[in-house]
C-alpha cells in the first residue's frame, strides 16, 4: 500500500529533487508548494496544491481530507545576507509557519516530520568541522532560526510520545538530477556552482568572491558540497526509518569534504572549458569561514550511503541543466 505524504515547499530546488525521488516509489505525493520561489513545472510526480503555509484553514483540510503518514517540510527562507538584512521575513516564515504547520499536523494526528534544517545552527564550529553533539551557535538570522524549529520539534516529541522527527542539518546542496529531470531554477540563486556554471554558460559576465583574506589556505571559505540527489535520497531513508522505528533524531547530511569558493571555481572551469571572469569582491554579513560536516551519524542510524560524492560529477550535472534553462 502507498504511503501518503506531504512535501512543503516541494516546487524549490530540493523539495523537487525529493517528489522526483518519491515519485519513483510506493508513495502517494501532495506538494504543497506558494511557488514564491519553485515553480509548477518543478513538480514532476504526485499532486500540486498552491497555498500558503499561513492559510491555515486550507491547510487544515488537506490534511483531513488526505490523512498522511508523514510531512516532508522543506518551505522556508534560505539566504544568509538577506537573513541579516530581514530577520523579520526568516522568523515569520521559518520558525512561526513552522510552529503553525506543526500545530496542524498534532491536531491531524500527523506525527511523522523531516524537518530541512541547515548547518548554519553550528554557526563557528571550532576547526571548521561540525558535529551533531556540539554546541550550536548560530551567527545570523537564518541559522537561528531554523535552530528554534529544531527546538519546537524537540520538546513537541517530548510532550506528545507519538510525534517523531528527524532534523536533516545540510550542507552546501548543489548540482541537479542525474537523469536531468530537475535541477535548480532559481533566477536570484546565490548558491555558488550555480553562479559559476551560470557564468560558465554565459549568463553572468563574472561571477565575484566574497572575500580573499580568510584563514584558510587559499583565503577563501571552506564548504562541504553534497549533490542534491544524494540528500533527497537522504530524506526518503529517514521517513522510512521513522515509520518504522519512531525514534526522533538530529543528523548532518554531508560529505565531509571541504573545498574552498576558489577550488570549486577552478574546478568549473576545468569542467566547462571556459576560463570565465573571477572578481574578489568583500566578505560577506554571515558568512562562516569553514563549515564542513562530520557525517557518521546519518549512515550508521539510517544506512544512508551517499552515491555521488564526486565533486566534478556535481559541476558537471549543475552545468547540464544549467544548458536547458
Amino acid at each position: 500500500m502507498k504511503k501518503r505524504v506531504l512535501v512543503t515547499g516541494g516546487a524549490g530546488y530540493i523539495g523537487s529533487h525529493l517528489v522526483n525521488l518519491l515519485s519513483q516509489g510506493p508513495y502517494e505525493i501532495t506538494t504543497y508548494d506558494n511557488l514564491s520561489t519553485g515553480r509548477k513545472q518543478s513538480v514532476v510526480g504526485g499532486e500540486l496544491i498552491v497555498g500558503d503555509l499561513e492559510d491555515h484553514q486550507k491547510l487544515d483540510q488537506l490534511m483531513q481530507e488526505k490523512s498522511f503518514d508523514g510531512v516532508f517540510h522543506f518551505a522556508g527562507s534560505i539566504i544568509v545576507p538577506e537573513s541579516v538584512e530581514n530577520p523579520v521575513k526568516y522568523y515569520k516564515n521559518n520558525t512561526e509557519n513552522t510552529l503553525n504547520l506543526l500545530r496542524l499536523c498534532l491536531k491531524n494526528k500527523l506525527h511523522n516530520f523531516i524537518f530541512s534544517s541547515t548547518a548554519a545552527v553550528y554557526g563557528l564550529p571550532q576547526g571548521g568541522v561540525a558535529i551533531e553533539g556540539m554546541a550550536t551557535n548560530p551567527i545570523n538570522p537564518y541559522g537561528k532560526t531554523k535552530l528554534m524549529s529544531e527546538w519546537m520539534l524537540e520538546d513537541i516529541a517530548f510532550a506528545h510520545k507519538e510525534f517523531n522527527y528527524i532534523a536533516l542539518r545540510y550542507f552546501n546542496v548543489a548540482g541537479a538530477n542525474v537523469d536531468g529531470r530537475v535541477g535548480q531554477c532559481s533566477p536570484n540563486s546565490t548558491h555558488l556552482i550555480k553562479i559559476a556554471a551560470e557564468t560558465a554558460l554565459g549568463k553572468r559576465s563574472k561571477i565575484v568572491i566574497y572575500g580573499e583574506d580568510y584563514n584558510t589556505d587559499d583565503g577563501t571559505c571552506i564548504r562541504d558540497y553534497i549533490h542534491v540527489d544524494d540528500l533527497a535520497a537522504a530524506h526518503i531513508v529517514a521517513m522510512e526509518y521513522l515509520m518504522r522505528e519512531k525514534k526522533s533524531h538530529v543528523l548532518n547530511c554531508g560529505y565531509g569534504n571541504g573545498f574552498s569558493v576558489k577550488q570549486v571555481i577552478q574546478v568549473v572551469k576545468e569542467v566547462s572549458g571556459v576560463d570565465f571572469t573571477v572578481e574578489i569582491g568583500s566578505r560577506r554579513a554571515g558568512d562562516a569561514e569553514e563549515l564542513v560536516s562530520k557525517a557518521d551519524k546519518i549512515k550508521n542510524i539510517l544506512g544512508w550511503s551517499p552515491k555521488y560524492n564526486d565533486l566534478r560529477l556535481i559541476v558537471k550535472t549543475a552545468l547540464d541543466w544549467e544548458k536547458k534553462l
